[in-house]
């Protein structure tokens, strides 16, 4: 059966407006990584910048006229750190446009739902008391571990609590964020004092730790776990409709949700291990990318992933230029810019 004409124009007007979308965003966090490789309290020219990169990949390319120093700020130092800062924002922006639809809350979020307090603990517990017992993928583990056992708790007071309305679930989640937190905080009180001001940095969301060779593991969790919630995203459409509707198109609820509930402990645990806690990420970016391509969720993921992606690195460029040449915790950005967003959210009118 033919399309009508007016739906095939339509269709096409919606791939042309989302491939411009994409374009104009990749070439948007293209200039942010740029930038954020070249301010901080040494300034680096954006052509010394891109010198350096291509010399790192292609040696010999470029003539090599900066000074070692300069080099090791971009390569060693800067670099890491934007790219991290983008891998962790695109993480956890398509958490939170995850747990939206299954919740259909639109106040979901790893930070608000108590799993990136979980994570906290779980790595906490591994800087502080356990020790690297397997190497660098201990305190990644140990993070998933405390964001999956959050994740559960929070599911069990809603179930014993018969908090099932979106609005509960969220009241759940913040109320099992402070008792992990406080918990996080004991076994940082009992921790070793000198490495508690390292710790306490870390909780309030920072990316300086950034290394070459521990990015790996935010990108392959990232990737992996983000074409799984792709590959899911007509469930997770369904999902926003209501659980009878899912349920008629064959749909598992209780196990799908679950499932997606595992996958965002997964990445925002292995995101937290990396960058501590940076909250409200995961809730305001799903809100901005819907009012720009829709409630489609095979749109909704990849743009919230690019969305999240540049906001994060903007908000490391403040956090290391406002108050040069210290750093601010990230988190503390974050927190300021979605504390606003979240009093607008409440204050919004639903349509």
């Amino acid at each position: 059966m033919e399309q009508p004409p007016e739906t095939i124009v339509a269709s096409s007007r919606r791939s042309r407006r989302l491939q411009l979308t994409f374009g104009l965003g990749f070439a948007v966090l293209a200039v942010s990584l740029s930038l954020a490789v070249s301010v901080g309290a040494v300034a680096v020219p954006l052509s010394t910048v891109w010198g350096i990169m291509f010399n790192k990949l292609i040696p010999g390319i470029v003539a090599a006229d900066w000074s070692a120093g300069r080099e090791a700020i971009v390569w060693d130092i800067r670099l890491p750190r934007a790219i991290l800062a983008s891998l962790v924002g695109a993480g956890l922006a398509i958490v939170g446009a995850s747990l939206q639809a299954v919740t259909r809350n639109p106040l979901a979020d790893p930070h608000l739902l108590g799993i990136s307090a979980g994570g906290a603990f779980g790595a906490i517990l591994a800087l502080l008391h356990t020790g690297l017992f397997i190497g660098l993928l201990t305190v990644p583990l140990l993070a998933f571990l405390g964001a999956l056992g959050a994740t559960l708790i929070v599911l069990a007071v809603s179930q014993i609590a018969a908090a099932t309305s979106a609005d509960r679930l969220v009241l759940a989640g913040v109320a099992v964020s402070f008792i992990v937190m406080s918990g996080a905080n004991i076994l940082i009180f009992l921790g070793d004092p000198r490495a508690t001001q390292t710790v306490v940095f870390w909780m309030l969301g920072g990316l300086g730790l950034a290394q070459w060779s521990q990015l790996v593991y935010p990108l392959v969790i990232f990737v992996g776990c983000g074409l799984f919630l792709l590959a899911s995203a007509r469930k997770l459409n369904a999902m926003t409709i209501g659980d009878e509707t899912a349920a008629t198109l064959g749909i598992p609820v209780g196990r799908f949700r679950l499932t997606i509930f595992v996958v965002g402990a997964l990445i925002t645990g292995v995101m937290v291990a990396f960058s501590g806690i940076i909250g409200f990420v995961g809730l305001m970016i799903p809100h901005i990318v819907r009012l720009i391509v829709g409630g489609d969720y095979a749109r909704v993921l990849p743009v919230s992933a690019l969305c999240g992606a540049i906001f994060l690195v903007w908000a490391d460029i403040l956090a290391r230029t406002v108050m040069a040449p210290d750093d601010i915790p990230v988190g503390i950005i974050t927190g300021l810019i979605g504390g606003v967003f979240f009093v607008w959210l409440l204050g919004r009118k639903p349509n």
